[in-house]
């Protein structure tokens, strides 16, 4: 009985064995080997000598890097918010089934299946300087036109745009599915008791869906803060560094010059930043919650 017992836990292990390798193969031994990198001088062609934390050193006194890190805190401390404020408010508009509800939520998801390539071509076509659609309307209500791909300020301000336009559809999807699992039976004694829609929607939508928009909020982080194609083809990181992300310098580092130990220590520090920035925001909500109850 006892070896039976034994002999299932080991054939119950192997249905384990197909995700335990691709998490080995894709997940940890790249991580090995990028801190194995990072504390080594090496370029392209190999030629590994170990230096310790010497790269993490010149990453951390290197100003353009600082200044990549900056542009990518600000743009994940806008877009984030914004992407979890706006991906909610349209869940909550396309919640009731009504006629074009299903077409509107296929088209604001539309957007999310689009390559990089081609949500930048679209957003290069609105900002271009003269005959792009800002420039039009600029131009149309009497404004001087503003080069918003060109112009310190606005180049990070345009791939932001660009960024929420095209990440909104899952932020949305996500709410919409926990929409559809809160019971009725509250909305409907909510309204036997008269309650106002505010009322409703912070007594009731969002303590039901709390769950969900910490969820949201940590994919997006983890998203935005590896922006890379967005900045690449709209601005190349510019104008002078202004809106060029930590995975853009990394990219630079290793295959534009050729040092690739310095580039694996940025994407480990990257690496931290993410981690650190999710679990502050895990326990500024556990924490809530703690209040709460």
């Amino acid at each position: 009985m006892a070896e039976s017992y034994r002999r299932s836990r080991w054939s119950n292990g192997l249905f384990v064995v197909p995700y335990l390798s691709v998490f080995l193969t894709l997940l940890v031994f790249p991580l090995g080997w990028g801190i194995w990198l990072s504390l080594n001088k090496v370029d392209l062609f190999g030629g590994e000598r170990f230096i310790g934390l010497k790269n993490y050193a010149r990453v951390l006194s290197d100003p353009i890097f600082a200044q990549a890190v900056k542009n990518t805190v600000i743009f994940v401390g806008v877009s984030v918010p914004t992407l979890v404020i706006l991906g909610l408010f349209l869940a909550l508009a396309l919640n009731k089934t009504t006629k074009g509800s299903s077409f509107l939520r296929g088209l604001f998801f539309a957007s999310s299946i689009l390559s990089v390539t081609i949500v930048t071509l679209i957003w290069r076509i609105v900002f271009i300087p003269n005959d792009g659609l800002m420039a039009l309307i600029f131009e149309y209500f009497g404004w001087q036109p503003i080069g918003f791909l060109s112009t310190t300020g606005w180049s990070l301000f345009s791939v932001g745009v660009a960024t929420v336009w095209w990440c909104i559809g899952l932020p949305m999807m996500l709410f919409l599915a926990a929409l559809q699992q809160i019971p009725k039976d509250l909305y409907e004694a909510a309204a036997l008791d008269n309650a106002s829609r505010w009322r409703v929607l912070t007594r009731i939508t969002l303590p039901s869906i709390k769950s969900t928009i910490m969820l949201v909020a940590v994919i997006q982080v983890v998203m935005q803060f590896q922006l890379f194609g967005q900045a690449q083809l709209m601005t190349n990181g510019g104008p002078a560094g202004s809106s060029r992300p930590i995975v853009m310098y990394i990219y630079e580092v290793g295959f534009l010059r050729w040092d690739i130990g310095m580039g694996a220590a940025a994407s480990q520090i990257l690496f931290l930043i993410i981690l650190c920035a999710a679990m502050l925001q895990y326990w500024i909500s556990t924490r809530k919650e703690e209040a709460d109850a």
